[in-house]
């Protein structure tokens, strides 16, 4: 059963209370450092994209564990 808007809504609040206990409560470094996960996941997508652009398929561990079978 998909989750309700208003459990969706806590789930947020929650991920954002976490964020902002990780920085210790400050607001500019939480945003700086989502802004730098950001960057990091959009460059991994980008290498991934090209990756995939090119017919070569990226290494996983359920690849590795298939082959060591």
């Amino acid at each position: 059963m998909p989750a309700s808007p208003a459990s969706g809504d806590r789930l947020y609040e929650q991920a954002c209370d976490q964020a902002i206990a990780m920085c210790d409560g400050n607001l500019r470094s939480t945003i700086k450092a989502l802004i730098m996960a950001n960057e990091y996941l959009e460059l991994e997508l980008q290498e991934l994209r090209a990756t995939i652009s090119c017919g070569c398929m990226p290494n996983t561990a359920s690849d590795a564990q298939s082959s060591a079978a």
